[in-house]
């Protein structure tokens, strides 16, 4: 899954490792449609986790935080290709759909695609170039992001609920926003985001309900799922510093000894 960070800029992305690979949580600012050719994948998100194999169609919402892991298959890789959708593509593409667009539905984070013949017909005519260049570039991407986005209207018309909705996020409860993915490690600007608020409008609610600065507190807060982690589930210290949101083992390590008196090993 492609970690994209500007709605506007258009990616036709190829995946291929050979390891075990966590992503930790992410920060999907585009719509996503996602090709698994070998492998599988795992998607972590809101309390659930979901399971998708090879041969899965699957769309990522935008603006969302979803954790992803890529299982290669045994002495094989893990093998994918991800369609970034980016606005100017949706914006050029929605006038006929705007006006039988209603604005609530409840869509997971990551779902399923209904199958069509032509999904594997599209993902063919990718491959030649992927696997050769890794990027398609210029007149020729944009051609093949907007084919992508008709094929799939075509065989999952509901889509157009999403794909065309250009709304920003609204001002929800930042408490239980905060809770549910307190393992992202990314830039605080997008927890205000994705709560609706501006960065300092952010941090002034944060330290109402927390009495503590957003950074301290998310290092704590991850600092406790992991001594959890190796406590009741006896996990691999270099296992659980990824699983809770630590992209650097020596940080994780300093941190947690700093906080609980003994290294993460001890525990």
């Amino acid at each position: 899954m492609a970690n994209t960070t500007d709605p506007n800029l258009p990616q036709i992305v190829y995946s291929c490792v050979s390891k075990r690979i966590v992503d930790g949580e992410l920060f999907i600012r585009q719509h996503v449609i996602d090709y698994i050719i070998s492998g599988v994948s795992e998607v972590h998100f809101g309390g659930k986790k979901q399971l998708y194999k090879a041969g899965d169609f699957r769309f990522a919402v935008k603006n969302r935080l979803s954790k992803f892991i890529k299982q290669p298959p045994e002495g094989g890789e893990y093998r994918s290709v991800s369609i970034c959708i980016d606005q100017d593509v949706l914006l050029e593409l929605s006038a006929p759909y705007q006006r039988s667009i209603s604005a609530t539905q409840h869509y997971d984070n990551v779902f399923l695609l209904r199958p069509n013949r032509l999904f594997k017909n599209y993902i063919d005519s990718l491959l030649p170039y992927l696997e050769h260049s890794n990027q398609i570039t210029g007149e020729l991407l944009k051609t093949k992001i907007k084919e992508a986005v008709l094929i799939f209207l075509d065989a999952n018309p509901d889509l157009k609920h999403l794909l065309f909705d250009f709304s920003e996020p609204g001002k929800i409860d930042l408490q239980a926003f905060m809770e549910e993915h307190y393992q992202y490690d990314g830039d605080l600007q997008y927890f205000a985001y994705l709560t609706g608020r501006s960065i300092s409008t952010f941090k002034r609610d944060f330290e109402k309900i927390y009495h503590t600065t957003p950074g301290k507190w998310l290092i704590q807060k991850k600092l406790e799922a992991a001594h959890l982690l190796l406590k009741e589930r006896k996990m691999k210290p270099t296992d659980v510093y990824l699983e809770v949101g630590f992209n650097d083992y020596s940080h994780f390590f300093s941190a947690f000894k700093k906080s609980f008196g003994i290294a993460p090993s001890m525990v």
